[in-house]
């Protein structure tokens, strides 16, 4: 009954949606993976307070100085109007930027926050020994990693914009799009991590995204209810990191599994156990 409720899509979803959330009972399990926490939640912190500062600035000193205003009543309607857009629209970059700028400064840890999770998920430990010049070779083509990704998503999201021009379908068109597309990003921003140490790129990455597509939309929409929770979002990286590497392990560990059990398969338990 159990596999019955959790091998089918709601199942899935679930299961996607709330591993982020499980993530925080890991690491109440264990503890030491708090200290690759610390240092990319102190960049999230330091990059979300000056986001918020320059954003808070920008709209003091340039988006209202901006908004016209008159004597009559309906100039304070529209005033009002404007400057609730505004606070949105300001809202927005904020967000936009601590998201953005949090996960290339962060992602050299986050990589190695991933790699100790599987660690401790799979019990199979590395037997290298810590290397600072190593770390930064790795760090260096790991930010330069997430600046392609940013770069797509950036063109790609600029490319759809133009819907918005058509009137009508347009706008709903490029609203769906949106979502979707942020939806696949989010799953392969954080899924890269694990996966790219395995020698796994994007098509890889796409395919078990597909694959397991309602595994992964429900990670991705607990991944943005993690966004939308105020002061949250401080440890939301983090958590998607630990969550995202949960799945691909367990994953992993059902394929092998699976294969075990089929009686033709024609796989080697031995391989299988290496």
């Amino acid at each position: 009954m159990n596999n019955l409720l959790t091998q089918n899509p709601v199942g899935h979803f679930s299961r996607g949606f709330f591993s982020p959330f499980r993530s925080l009972a890991l690491l109440k399990n264990r503890p030491r993976l708090l200290l690759y926490i610390l240092i990319p939640f102190l960049i999230n912190l330091t990059v979300f307070t000056g986001a918020v500062y320059l954003g808070l600035d920008f709209f003091g000193s340039t988006v209202v100085e901006h908004i016209p205003q008159g004597e009559a009543w309906y100039w304070s309607i529209l005033y009002w109007f404007l400057w609730v857009v505004a606070v949105l629209l300001t809202s927005v970059l904020v967000f936009f930027s601590f998201t953005v700028v949090g996960n290339i400064v962060a992602s050299p840890f986050n990589d190695l926050l991933s790699e100790r999770t599987e660690q401790v998920l799979t019990g199979q430990t590395n037997d290298e020994s810590f290397s600072l010049a190593q770390f930064a070779r790795d760090a260096g083509k790991t930010v330069l990693m997430e600046l392609r990704k940013m770069w797509v998503f950036v063109v790609v999201m600029l490319l759809i914009l133009p819907l918005n021009l058509i009137p009508g379908v347009g706008n709903a068109l490029y609203t769906v799009l949106a979502i979707m597309l942020t939806l696949f990003f989010l799953s392969v921003e954080y899924l890269s991590f694990t996966m790219v140490r395995k020698r796994q790129f994007f098509g890889d990455q796409r395919r078990f995204i597909f694959a397991h597509k309602f595994l992964m939309l429900g990670f991705a929409c607990g991944i943005m209810t993690l966004l939308a929770i105020p002061f949250v979002q401080f440890f939301c990286i983090p958590l998607a990191v630990i969550g995202a590497t949960r799945i691909w392990c367990d994953e992993q560990s059902t394929t092998l599994e699976d294969l075990r059990q089929e009686p033709n398969s024609g796989v080697d338990s031995e391989v299988l156990s290496d």
